[in-house]
């Protein structure tokens, strides 16, 4: 992770609201956070977490619901941390969620 403070707040927030994902039930509050969250890491370069975010959404989008979702929360706040937050591994975790979904 970047020395910047202002990297780090923005960090420190995503990960709090992705903590509090975790206690919502609703699929509209999950859309409404996690579109939220696409938002805040797209206007700060985070870029691996852009495409978690918008993995996610399409996956509730689509139904999915409980244990799935949950587990790719982890994966949202493993993107969150990540020190490289470039397309290329944006991709990758975008195409990790698409196998794992599809499963």
């Amino acid at each position: 992770m970047q020395g910047n403070t202002a990297d780090h707040d923005v960090r420190s927030d995503l990960g709090a609201r992705i903590a509090a994902l975790a206690m919502r039930r609703r699929p509209s509050d999950l859309a409404v956070e996690l579109d939220s969250i696409r938002h805040i890491a797209a206007a700060n370069g985070l870029l691996a977490v852009v495409a978690v975010a918008h993995a996610l959404e399409s996956a509730v989008a689509r139904g999915e619901r409980g244990p799935l979702v949950q587990g790719w929360l982890t994966v949202l706040n493993d993107a969150v941390r990540s020190d490289r937050q470039d397309k290329a591994l944006g991709e990758l975790f975008a195409s990790a969620c698409g196998v794992r979904f599809a499963s």
